[in-house]
């Protein structure tokens, strides 16, 4: 038999919820009628959900209502012993201080976008030194034109290989260009002119950084109606290496136009964001559109969505998407969207955003396309799930549980001949492996660390066990493995 036997989802006592409830009707009765945002919290202090209001007093007062709320929100209520809570200026502030609150914390009855990775960009800096073409990750903080954001890592690597390769941009760090003083590498292999010693001329380069610009600009015909012209002259005075390398320029940017697809002009500044949701899943398919360009597209499964409306979802996932990331000009998606978080998208970038749901013309075909692959991406997960869900019902079966495991962690310690001792944390649910969340837990106990044979084992994982369930930011497990015997599970 297991060692404790969990509450069952399916039915909260009223009894148990009452006594959440009374704690909330407590702040109830000082709340003001403004906006802001509130935090429930649990008895070891977790942040059990995050929400937001247009007014305090009229919102929290509905969680001491259970009847009305659905099981997982009864649960929510009857573990919360606490609250905290902060005004704001406008709803759509408080929208923003939300998102911020549940990408820090992580609360479990929140619907969640587990999406911390920033996109890819390809720039072309500026400055004293002639431009360099690299691939930038984060905030954008260096000067220069940035082009992005790509979906996909492999493709933002194959567009800058075309563009470095035919048009021989520079791609070196500026302390490596201004301490050359003969060609590197890169240009032996013609994959560099080496504006660093002089082997081309600073305005023969600018003329090939403007080229990759242009194109990158949305300005291809014009840039590839330009290069044929050069190609001919180049022919017509007998200058056949010239004419190869401007025909090699000229495939290459009809390489890069082929695995970017489709190409609408008018579509500039574009993201295209379709949610789909069945037998309880979520997922929000992501095109990105820039300079007419497919950028690439991106499949997203926020949790927690089960008993959420696909305009909750929604609504969820886009304030806590462009949190952390640039908001294009345009928004085109496949679900109305409420005009207060229409208003804090607009809020977060300074400027107005155009969101909208398109009902006819051009856009309506590329909003369908975008719902279509996200019901193939989801029809692909819940296949998945159909089969991971056999082996968690095979775990809970071996160990006797009422539930179903959502969530399991299995632990384990290792070393190198004594030292460097480590404590690794894998992660399983009922989508697999989940190896975002694996971690690794480097032993801090300089004393362990010392002891020939590696340490005392059953020091080491009470060490890592307690620096995880430290952590309030990580969802609780269901199910916890320990390699070992009774000396690692007394611990």
């Amino acid at each position: 038999m297991p060692l404790f036997r969990p509450l069952s989802k399916n039915a909260i006592p009223s009894s148990m919820t009452m006594h959440g409830v009374e704690v909330i009707k407590q702040y109830v009765k000082t709340l003001p009628a403004k906006p802001g945002v509130y935090r429930m919290l649990s008895a070891e202090g977790e942040v059990l959900y995050v929400g937001k209001a247009k007014s305090l007093r009229n919102r929290v007062p509905s969680y001491t209502r259970p009847e009305g709320l659905t099981i997982r929100l009864q649960r929510m209520v009857h573990l919360t012993t606490s609250m905290e809570f902060v005004l704001t200026n406008s709803e759509a502030e408080a929208l923003i201080l939300e998102a911020t609150l549940i990408k820090k914390f992580q609360p479990p009855y929140n619907v969640l976008l587990k999406d911390d990775k920033a996109y890819p960009y390809i720039l072309l800096t500026k400055g004293a030194l002639p431009s360099r073409m690299v691939i930038y990750r984060g905030v954008p903080k260096k000067e220069g034109d940035y082009f992005g954001p790509f979906a996909s890592v492999s493709a933002v690597h194959q567009t800058l290989e075309m563009f470095v390769k035919s048009f021989k941009l520079r791609t070196c760090k500026d302390t490596v260009y201004r301490h050359r003083k003969r060609p590197c590498l890169q240009y032996h292999i013609k994959r560099c002119t080496a504006p660093c010693v002089g082997k081309i001329s600073l305005e023969d380069y600018d003329k090939n950084v403007e080229q990759v610009r242009g194109f990158l600009q949305g300005k291809n015909r014009d840039i590839q109606k330009t290069l044929a012209t050069q190609m001919k002259w180049a022919s017509d005075q007998l200058d056949y290496e010239q004419a190869a390398m401007l025909r090699d320029q000229i495939q290459a940017l009809n390489k890069v136009q082929e695995e970017h697809g489709i190409r609408l002009d008018q579509i500039q500044e574009t993201d295209i964001i379709a949610l789909v949701k069945d037998q309880g899943m979520v997922v929000v398919q992501v095109f990105f559109f820039r300079h007419g360009l497919n950028y690439g597209n991106q499949a997203y499964f926020p949790i927690h969505t089960a008993d959420a409306s696909e305009e909750t979802v929604l609504e969820n996932f886009l304030v806590q998407f462009y949190l952390n990331k640039p908001v294009p000009k345009e928004i085109l998606v496949n679900l109305p969207v409420a005009s207060n978080v229409h208003a804090a998208i607009e809020e977060k970038a300074g400027r107005k955003v155009a969101l909208t749901l398109p009902q006819r013309g051009e856009k309506k075909p590329l909003v369908s396309m975008a719902e279509e692959n996200a019901r193939e991406a989801l029809a692909v997960r819940l296949a998945e799930r159909s089969s991971q869900k056999k082996l968690m019902e095979g775990v809970q079966k071996l160990f006797h549980l009422e539930e179903l495991p959502e969530r399991i962690e299995v632990y384990d310690n290792s070393h190198h001949q004594g030292k460097s001792a480590y404590g690794g944390m894998i992660v399983a649910d009922g989508a697999g492996f989940d190896k975002k969340s694996y971690r690794r837990f480097l032993i801090k106990n300089a004393k362990q660390q010392s002891l020939p044979q590696g340490g005392d084992d059953y020091a080491m994982m009470e060490e890592v066990l307690k620096r995880r369930f430290s952590n309030k930011s990580l969802p609780q497990p269901s199910l916890v493995l320990l390699d070992g015997g009774k000396g690692q599970l007394s611990i």
